[in-house]
């Protein structure tokens, strides 16, 4: 396999993890938003409050590299 094809294929589960983690984004918020309307402001909240910036920061890190691999395809 030559080093396009490798890098096609990172580039490719890239794209792959953040189609889930954004899919994760909308369910957290979504159970947040929920919790909210309740009135139910509890360590769960709280909790998923936290995963939602994990996550955001995650989404960060796949764009950052897929931009980081999109060049690198560029540049063979």
């Amino acid at each position: 396999m030559g080093k396009i094809d490798e890098v096609k294929e990172i580039l490719n589960t890239l794209r792959i993890w953040l189609s889930l983690t954004i899919g994760l984004v909308v369910i957290v918020v979504s159970g947040l938003i929920k919790r909210y309307d309740v009135g139910k402001i509890d360590w769960i909240f709280y909790s998923g409050s936290f995963l939602f910036l994990v996550l955001l920061c995650v989404v960060l890190l796949v764009i950052i590299k897929i931009s980081d691999k999109t060049k690198e395809i560029k540049d063979l």
